[in-house]
């Protein structure tokens, strides 16, 4: 089996992730899985703002932490937007017990802290990994937050800094789609 390609792209803002995200959601369609993954700040939140607005949906898309999933009805005739934040979540047993696939056929759903969780949800997938700068250098990482990042000096500021999203089609749905690349 050949490993899916890989679509990379660097967004200069928090306002570019959300470009993508719209532009990523002409592409989406009723049953469609995105798998989010990044650190705390990555722009998983901002990145499914924007595909909610290409989607033409219903209500503020937030950050569900805590109330772990939140549909967003379409407001055209294209499917609604579960948007769910798998962070809490420990085990697949916890995941079941959300019942996403019961969903899954007539609407995109989105999880953020998804990898490891729901890949056996759907055959097919979009994973995105989002990175952006920590620290004064402006390297990418993937390091902790909280106050011991902040104590630091380290920019928290989730709209700040160049993010590296990649986009990887997984399973037949994918095969030959152009994934966007916005700048």
């Amino acid at each position: 089996m050949t490993e899916p390609d890989v679509t990379r792209t660097e967004l200069a803002d928090a306002d570019a992730t959300r470009r993508l995200g719209r532009a990523l959601a002409g592409l989406l369609r009723a049953g469609d899985l995105v798998v989010l993954t990044g650190d705390l700040g990555a722009g998983k939140t901002t990145f499914t703002q924007g595909i909610g607005a290409g989607l033409g949906v219903r209500g503020q898309v937030a950050s569900p932490t805590f109330i772990i999933a939140r549909v967003h009805p379409s407001l055209t005739d294209g499917p609604a937007l579960v948007h769910v934040d798998a962070y809490r979540l420990g085990s697949l047993d916890e995941v079941d017990a959300l019942d996403l696939d019961a969903s899954l056929d007539e609407s995109v759903t989105v999880v953020e802290w998804g990898e490891g969780l729901v890949e056996s949800l759907a055959e097919d997938r979009l994973e995105v990994s989002l990175r952006r700068p920590r620290g004064g250098a402006g390297t990418l990482g993937v390091g902790g937050s909280g106050p011991a990042r902040a104590a630091s000096g380290e920019d928290e500021d989730a709209s700040a800094g160049t993010r590296v999203v990649e986009l990887r089609g997984v399973g037949p749905r994918w095969a030959g789609v152009e994934l966007p690349v916005v700048g």
